[in-house]
Formats: C-alpha cells, sequence, structure tokens
C-alpha cells in the first residue's frame, strides 16, 4: 500500500493537474491529495470519521501526446484509498484516442470519460475545485470509479450559432459500465450478503447538449443516459433493468463569482438474488444542488453549497430515504503546486455515504463533518 502511494507521489513530481482535450503535444501530468475527515456522529464514507480517520489519499499520472494533427492518444492512471474502499491496485481511470476532424466534428475511442451534469468528467481531477467533496447527492465519491468512465466510443464538437444565439457543444457516446470491485456498490452490497469476483457491467448509451448563451458566462444543459446492470457471483446475481438517467444543470461565471446548480433523476429498480431469496429495491432518486463561490484573490477563494437527495419510491420521511447536506468551504493556494481545503458539512439524513459495516450501533439522523485536505499538483 504505502509503496504504491510512493510511487504514485513520485511520478506526480514529473506531472501536471489534468488531461486538456486539445492538439497541443506531448503532456504529462499528475496530482495527489491527502484528506482528512471528522464527524461529529456516524461514520462516513466507510472510515473511521467518528475517531478523525486519514484513511483518504488519491493519486494520478496521466500521459498524452498528439500522434498527428489531428489525431491525440492518453491514458490516465491512478490509486486511492477511501476508508476500506479502493487499495494498492492502480486502475486505469481513462485510455483513449481522440480524432479531431474540425471543431464541428470529432471521434474519441476506448476507456472514454462520461460527460453527464457539470462535473462527471471532471471530478477526477481535484485541484480545479474549492470543494473537498463534491456535492454527494449527484457525484458520490465513494462510486466516482462507476460514473466516470466507459469503455465504448463518441462523437462530439461544436456549432457557433452567432452572437445573437451562442453556440452548442455536443456529445454522443454508446458504450459498456463496469461497477469496480473497490468501488461503494459493491461494498454495500458484500453487506448484504452478496460478494462478486467478477465486476457487474452492463450497455450504457447517452449525450450531453450544452448551450453557451449569448449572455457572457451563461451556460445551460441537459444530458441524457440510458444503462443497466447484471451481475453473478456464487452468492446470487444483480439485475438493473434499463433505466433512463437524466440530469439538467447551468452555470454562470462573472468576474469573481461562479453559480452552479444541477437537477438529476435516476427511476431504477434493482433486483438481488440470494440463494432462492429474491429482492426488489425500487428507487426513484431524486437529487439536486445549488452552489456558490468567490474568489478574493489569487490564493483565496470561498463558497457554500446546498445539496439534497430523497428516494421518491419511499417513505420520504425516513432519515435514511434522503440526505440534505448544507456545505461551506474555503480554499487556500500556496503557490501554483501546493493548496489546501477547509470545510464543514451539516448533514441530515442517512441516505448517502453510510455503510452498515462501519456503523454496526445503527446511525443518528444527523451529524457534522468536518473535511480537510492537502493537494499538490504539476
Amino acid at each position: 500500500m504505502h509503496r504504491c502511494i510512493a510511487l504514485v507521489l513520485a511520478g506526480c513530481i514529473l506531472a501536471a493537474p489534468a488531461f486538456a482535450q486539445d492538439l497541443s503535444g506531448f503532456q504529462f501530468h499528475g496530482f495527489v491529495t491527502q484528506g482528512f475527515l471528522f464527524s461529529s456522529h456516524n461514520n462516513y464514507l466507510t472510515m473511521q470519521s467518528s475517531s478523525g480517520s486519514l484513511q483518504w489519499t488519491d493519486g494520478a499520472v496521466s500521459i498524452s501526446d498528439s500522434v498527428s494533427d489531428s489525431l491525440r492518444v492518453g491514458i490516465q492512471l491512478h490509486m486511492y484509498q477511501l476508508g476500506q474502499l479502493g487499495g494498492p491496485n492502480v486502475r486505469v481511470d481513462w485510455a483513449l484516442g481522440d480524432y479531431k476532424i474540425n471543431d464541428y466534428f470529432g471521434v474519441r475511442a476506448g476507456k472514454v470519460k462520461t460527460i453527464v451534469g457539470l462535473f462527471n468528467d471532471s471530478q477526477d481531477v481535484d485541484a480545479v475545485f474549492l470543494w473537498s467533496l463534491l456535492p454527494q447527492s449527484c457525484y458520490p465519491i465513494d462510486n466516482e470509479g462507476f460514473y466516470l468512465a466507459h469503455t465504448g466510443g463518441d462523437v462530439y464538437g461544436y456549432v457557433a450559432l452567432g452572437k445573437r444565439i451562442g453556440g452548442l457543444r455536443y456529445d454522443g457516446y454508446v458504450g459498456e459500465d463496469y461497477l469496480p470491485l473497490d468501488g461503494g456498490y459493491i461494498k454495500q452490497l458484500a453487506d448484504d450478503g452478496l460478494q462478486f469476483t467478477n465486476e457487474p457491467s452492463g450497455k450504457n448509451y447517452g449525450g450531453d447538449l450544452r448551450w453557451e448563451t449569448p449572455l457572457q458566462g451563461l451556460m445551460l444543459g441537459y444530458s441524457p443516459m440510458v444503462m443497466g446492470l447484471n451481475g453473478t457471483s456464487a452468492s446470487g446475481s444483480l439485475r438493473v433493468p434499463t433505466f433512463l438517467m437524466t440530469a439538467q444543470y447551468a452555470q454562470y461565471t462573472r468576474g469573481k463569482f461562479y453559480f452552479g446548480f444541477e437537477y438529476d433523476r435516476v427511476p431504477v429498480s434493482e433486483i438481488v438474488t440470494l440463494s432462492t431469496e429474491v429482492i426488489s429495491f425500487p428507487v426513484d432518486a431524486r437529487s439536486w444542488y445549488g452552489m456558490g463561490r468567490y474568489r478574493f484573490t489569487k490564493k483565496i477563494q470561498a463558497g457554500s453549497y446546498y445539496s439534497q437527495y430523497v428516494n421518491k419510491a419511499t417513505d420520504t420521511s425516513l432519515p435514511q430515504n434522503y440526505s440534505k447536506d448544507w456545505v461551506v468551504s474555503g480554499r487556500y493556494d500556496f503557490n501554483s503546486y501546493f493548496y489546501a481545503k477547509l470545510e464543514d458539512h451539516f448533514l441530515h439524513g442517512t441516505g448517502l455515504g453510510y455503510y452498515a459495516s462501519t456503523n454496526p450501533n445503527g446511525l443518528k439522523p444527523n451529524a457534522n463533518i468536518l473535511a480537510a485536505k492537502i493537494g499538490f499538483s504539476f
């Protein structure tokens, strides 16, 4: 474990924050972060956070290069530890070829980042965000590895519509998704008695459309995605029939201010078979957040967001069926490479981020959570 972390750190000495999907030549990037979590009640994200936990380490290196004027290839290797999730194994976050014919049309193929909502395809790059934890209602960190990318192909492009209308960015994709064995969904299934040695998987297809409006700084978007999952093991099976997930979002940037909003809906039925017992888990997840940020100086920024999740297919008055999170956050950049973050979460409800195996005595409905993080990137 520690040897793997050391290797990632060594790679980061030669690295930079994120893979930019342009054709500007060879790039060698990377980052490493160390987090701390302390909660007043309950243990959060499989950590022993009620006693304070440092089991929150993240690091990655990426390499990309222009093979020709139109073709770019790249790969990102990633290692993380989040409580009992992750571990010493290095995974491939994305590995792709990107052939851009012109501004109107391009093609990506391989393991490609999935564009859904405002942040899905950038949530793996901590250095670009004020927040230590993105809104968990829409971007659950314990399942980042599942949502981040798909194996398949994309078409994308940009169409300028004139100064009075703005422009449209589009992305369409088809591929396959896998539930990582070291992720949160598999951990929850294991807590319920269903253990997997092979990753459940399923086909997916969808797209994203972003309207860069004529009002400078305002962008509106919509992302639909159709997917399903199937997996079998010695102890049973998992079946998630095909469902439609949608995300509608907006962001506005003006000077030192940033505002963002997103609403997601995921109506899905999960069917778990344990021996001869068949259990159905109906879910109609409604998730949204609103956030604001202000940059006081080049080094200091602060902001807040409110994030809410509720399962409309169940009794929404019960704490296990909702999560409401009010967050206040600050960030200080020491220089171009080092930064620190500190934020406080006022969390109501237990619908997200909690695991039975790390809370054997049950859950209290409310908790305050302090999250701190230091990061290094180049």
